[in-house]
């Protein structure tokens, strides 16, 4: 499909009409916020095999993972509509003279999203359910090979009764982006992209005194530690890896594995990443579909490449196979060190990073030597142990034990250092573009 894109005129009255909107809006309770959002919710179940459809067409995720998404979204909006009132709810104070202070959570107006294509659906619902939810109107800019998804789910929000204006996708260029940034209407930005775009967009906001939201890329790293369950760890390092085609920020992307139970963690390890099977994203044996784009898979190879000129070896796949659709093999490096992209960099794709450590320290040391910081894994029987290391050592956002996530309603999602700042999910992205207003009342005569 092919799109035009808006003109400036349009971009504007779009703008004034969000901030119309978010005046009446801005007045309603929790409850009757509440009910929409739920609502919201309703429509994306039955808009599911639709959108599911439309999202694997469109950037070529597993069917049955489109699905999966869907479900994570409808889970959001309800434990949004459930949660708001408690997290948003006023606060008093007793102040020094004896009078009274209250803290009350005030929206602020429009919220300008800037979004990415590997979660079509639920890269939108994160950050526009809960600003909705505390009172917020809401622009997207979505990627642009996933401008049907965006336009799909606008008269989605539109079928749940949402008042016009409160969710607005814009099909606009950089440059028109740019200039909406600054828009005195607009009063927050968030992006979730790559830390470039993350370094472009920050500055722009901060030099508009914006407020800003950065969920960016990472290369988050799994431990393996002596006393692991081998198997689970293996089967589980997998599908952290593959999943959503590998085309996830917060994807297990280094394996550090410690030297007592690395041979063994990387026999099975490669086998079950050889036995994967690449195909068509529809068809229900598939466990590894295309990459979303050409360019895409040329710089996953590139980095393959130049990661094996410093020293990596190939274990398995790590060449682009013939034939249609942007297909890349499930691939495991090993002997991954510093200087070579697969240690230094994201690798958005299906590919592997295996890195031996000497002991349990020297895998935290490595883990943490990274400009990355979002999400990372522990596998150990010893659960105390592993949630300490996790606690006191572990320098990102999130650490899975165990498993590997990707997102929970009630727990906030973000990262520290090159992956960003800001929290979503977890009440946290409802307290992001709310005014934090202090009221105080002199004590009565």
């Amino acid at each position: 499909s092919s799109y035009e894109y808006m003109t400036d005129d349009q971009v504007e009255s779009t703008v004034k009409k969000s901030h119309e909107a978010f005046l009446k809006w801005k007045m309603k309770s929790f409850e009757e916020r509440g009910e929409i959002i739920k609502s919201i919710g309703k429509e994306l179940q039955n808009y599911k095999t639709e959108l599911a459809e439309l999202m694997t067409d469109e950037m070529g995720k597993l069917l049955k993972q489109s699905h999966q998404e869907i479900d994570l979204c409808s889970g959001i909006c309800d434990y949004s509509a459930a949660q708001a009132a408690e997290v948003l709810k006023n606060e008093e104070r007793e102040l020094q003279d004896g009078g009274k202070g209250i803290i009350t959570y005030a929206p602020m107006g429009v919220i300008y999203g800037i979004q990415p294509w590997n979660y079509p659906t639920y890269q939108v619902i994160r950050y526009s359910i809960v600003n909705l939810m505390a009172g917020n109107s809401v622009l997207l800019k979505h990627a642009s090979n996933v401008t049907g998804t965006a336009k799909l789910l606008e008269s989605i929000y539109k079928a749940a009764g949402l008042p016009e204006g409160l969710f607005s996708v814009l099909v606009i260029n950089h440059d028109q982006s740019d200039e909406l940034i600054k828009h005195k209407l607009i009063r927050g930005v968030t992006l979730t992209g790559s830390p470039v775009a993350g370094e472009a967009i920050g500055a722009k906001a901060g030099k508009a005194l914006k407020k800003s939201v950065l969920e960016l890329g990472s290369n988050d790293a799994y431990i393996v530690l002596e006393d692991a369950d081998i198997e689970h760890a293996v089967k589980t390092c997998v599908m952290g890896r593959i999943y959503n085609n590998g085309e996830t920020c917060i994807a297990a992307k280094r394996f550090i594995v410690v030297d007592a139970v690395y041979d063994e963690f990387k026999e099975g390890f490669v086998e079950a990443m050889k036995a994967l099977k690449l195909g068509d994203p529809t068809d229900e044996s598939t466990k590894l579909g295309p990459m979303a784009r050409k360019d895409l898979r040329e710089t996953l190879h590139e980095q393959v490449e130049k990661s094996v000129e410093n020293g990596a070896k190939i274990l398995c796949g790590g060449s682009i196979p013939k034939g249609d659709g942007y297909f890349y093999p499930a691939t495991v490096l090993e002997s991954v060190s510093k200087g070579q992209p697969a240690y230094d960099d994201e690798l958005f794709g299906p590919v592997a990073a295996l890195i031996k450590a000497k002991d349990e320290n020297d895998a935290i040391n490595i883990a943490n030597d990274s400009r990355f910081g979002l999400g990372g894994g522990i596998f150990s029987k010893d659960i105390q142990r592993a949630t300490t290391l996790a606690e006191k050592h572990f320098d990102t956002g999130m650490v899975y034990i165990n498993k590997f996530g990707l997102a929970e309603p009630n727990m906030p999602f973000g990262g520290v250092k090159d992956s960003g700042f800001g929290r979503e999910h977890g009440g946290f992205g409802m307290k992001e573009f709310v005014n934090t207003k202090s009221i105080m009342i002199a004590k009565d005569k």
